[in-house]
């Protein structure tokens, strides 16, 4: 499965969320818009920082989620590079294979851009 189709079937799967625990959801919604929205950094740091933090959390939806909103915050492929050396050195050997995910899918959306 591409990293394109893997986005798609878990927006698809929030969808589902959304409609079964509506408050929830909208809550969460909420506290993501404060957090990108408010602050000093700007929406492309917060993207990295949140694709840094991904990649150590070793979550796969999470990681494509935020390299797609890094690259529409106008990140850089070098940018995602000094990311992921970050969350490698954060998280070693764990981190390297849940980083070779956010590469492979920068490279894919890239491609189709």
């Amino acid at each position: 499965m591409s990293y394109s189709d893997k986005i798609e079937e878990m927006r698809n799967e929030l969808r589902v969320m959304n409609r079964a625990i509506p408050d929830t959801m909208k809550g969460f919604g909420a506290l993501s818009k404060a957090a990108k929205e408010s602050g000093t950094l700007d929406y492309r740091t917060k993207e990295m920082i949140a694709l840094g933090m991904a990649i150590v959390q070793r979550c796969e939806p999470c990681i494509l989620f935020h390299v797609e909103g890094l690259m529409k915050a106008g990140g850089t492929r070098e940018e995602l590079g000094d990311v992921i050396s970050m969350a490698i050195q954060m998280s070693g050997g764990p981190g390297v294979m849940y980083a070779g995910h956010a590469m492979a899918c920068w490279d894919e959306l890239a491609a189709k851009a």
